[in-house]
């Protein structure tokens, strides 16, 4: 069994975070801040360098252009505009790994972009046509089982089902607003039995506590999570020890 281990990063400025450097070691994939949420030319570059020193897979991690609400406000824009924003944020954290020796492996929408792209099929064709007409070659990070699949899949882009070790899933297998109470998971016991639900069972328990099949080939850990350098430990080593093994291919 193989699962792709994920977290956002680079979400500082002027500097790699150091909870950044401290997780590497532990995931597959890195999906890096483009300066639209958070981030900086430097702090994308640091957060790059040390993705390859530890031979991390990259993606770029595009937003709406939302520095003040850190990407978690959702923003009206045009197919057109929105396009636009997704095709200049790709560009660049191609072009900056590049310049370094990597590859772009991935593209992964975040936070209000993300979940908007999940449930609204024009947000989600904008961003796929975004992407494309920067690289065909790179794989595009979503909500398992969500519009967004459906829209890579048609596309011809290759779609990795994504699924979140620390986030509270609604009955509709929709991620719960982190406005509500009770989105964001903390407990380091009941992260670990959703990680092996997820990895091992391919299923996930609801907030309303029903059990429902859900496709993993990717989890995610947020870095701003608190806690997230030993959860990021417990997480991989867990994995290991139940012969998974962590790659981003």
């Amino acid at each position: 069994m193989r699962i792709d281990l994920n977290c956002d990063m680079g979400e500082s400025y002027g500097k790699a975070c150091s909870y950044d450097e401290q997780i590497m070691p532990y995931i597959s994939s890195a999906n890096i801040a483009c300066g639209f949420h958070s981030g900086d030319p430097i702090s994308i570059e640091e957060t790059i360098k040390e993705a390859l020193r530890h031979n991390v897979a990259i993606g770029a991690h595009p937003s709406y252009p939302d520095l003040q609400g850190f990407g978690r406000r959702e923003i009206k824009m045009t197919s057109e505009d929105l396009e636009a924003n997704v095709r200049y944020q790709v560009a660049a954290l191609k072009g900056i790994t590049e310049s370094f020796g990597g590859v772009l492996n991935h593209v992964k929408p975040h936070g209000a972009l993300y979940n908007a792209a999940a449930r609204d099929k024009s947000i989600a064709q904008a961003i796929v046509n975004g992407i494309r007409s920067i690289s065909e070659d790179v794989f595009v990070y979503g909500l398992s089982g969500s519009i967004m699949q459906e829209v890579v899949e048609k596309s011809g882009l290759e779609f990795r089902a994504e699924v979140f070790a620390d986030r509270v899933y609604e009955d509709n297998l929709q991620l719960r607003s982190r406005t509500l109470k009770d989105a964001v998971i903390h407990d380091s016991g009941r992260l670990i039995e959703q990680v092996k639900h997820l990895a091992l069972d391919q299923q996930v328990q609801t907030i309303s506590g029903q059990i429902k099949p859900l496709k993993a080939e990717s989890i995610c850990l947020h870095s701003d999570t608190p806690g997230a350098v030993e959860l990021a430990k417990e997480i991989h080593d867990f994995l290991v020890a139940n012969n998974v093994e962590i790659s981003a291919n």
